[in-house]
């Protein structure tokens, strides 16, 4: 076999397997959910964003197809909501009335609400 067919072999190779390696990470990461397990976590939890946030557009990413089902509250648009829930950091998630700040994935959240 010549240099540059394993070569491409090798490319090929190492794609195939963080191919893998991302979708296993996405999958723990985000568990197989259905509608109902959502609901179930919006209905328990309110997500606190800012317009500028970095982290919050990860945020809504993470929610992706579902995020119309959550109460987002934009701290830049609704000020007296975020002062009279002394959020002080976005994104912010107050699950069953506990304040938690950062990044959560599906999985997490529903650990968090019990759902």
């Amino acid at each position: 076999m010549k240099q540059s067919n394993k070569t491409a072999v090798m490319i090929i190779t190492v794609m195939i397997i963080m191919a893998i390696i991302i979708l296993i990470y996405y999958v723990k990461a985000n568990g197989i959910v259905d509608e109902k397990t959502i609901k179930c976590i919006s209905e328990k939890a309110v997500l606190y964003v800012s317009k500028t946030c970095g982290h919050c557009a990860t945020q809504k990413q993470i929610l992706g197809e579902y995020l119309d089902y959550f109460e987002i509250i934009d701290c830049q648009d609704e000020i007296e909501k975020c002062k009279n829930n002394e959020i002080l950091y976005v994104p912010t998630w107050i699950i069953l009335g506990e304040k938690d700040t950062g990044i959560k994935t599906i999985a997490e959240l529903k650990e968090l609400t019990g759902c």
